[in-house]
């Protein structure tokens, strides 16, 4: 192999490594900016902002990232929460998103799994509660 070959892949090995790397650490960064954005949200009793934050967070899935656990906690207790107040279409809205959430980071695997089967539960429950009303 000659001198020239060997410095393009070299510098091409290079530049995906970083490439790679910078994505990984934007990913990091904005996952970390939107649990943060609902934690926020959240503590305000902003509704609709809280949901949106947790969602996002789950969305810029990294796998065994706490951040993701984090955020699908924080949305199975808004949705219980509502329930428990008897707002069932802020549960189901919160469930449904988190539910949604994993399936969008679906690629070979469907992440979240545990979480998809308990929502499906308790949205299967709450359906003719809201019919109700």
């Amino acid at each position: 192999m000659n001198r020239e070959l060997k410095s393009i892949i070299t510098n091409g090995t290079i530049i995906a490594v970083l490439s790679l790397l910078i994505f990984f650490a934007s990913t990091f960064w904005r996952m970390n900016s939107q649990f943060n954005r609902g934690e926020e949200a959240l503590h305000r009793g902003d509704f609709a902002a809280a949901v949106a934050g947790f969602e996002s967070a789950i969305h810029m899935y990294i796998p065994f990232h706490p951040t993701v656990e984090d955020s699908a906690k924080r949305l199975w207790q808004i949705g219980e929460a509502n329930e428990k107040l008897g707002d069932i279409n802020r549960a189901l809205i919160a469930y449904r998103s988190l539910r949604s959430s994993f399936y969008a980071d679906s690629w070979l695997v469907t992440p979240g799994q545990q979480w998809i089967d308990r929502c499906d539960k308790k949205i299967a429950a709450l359906i003719p509660l809201q019919r109700e009303k």
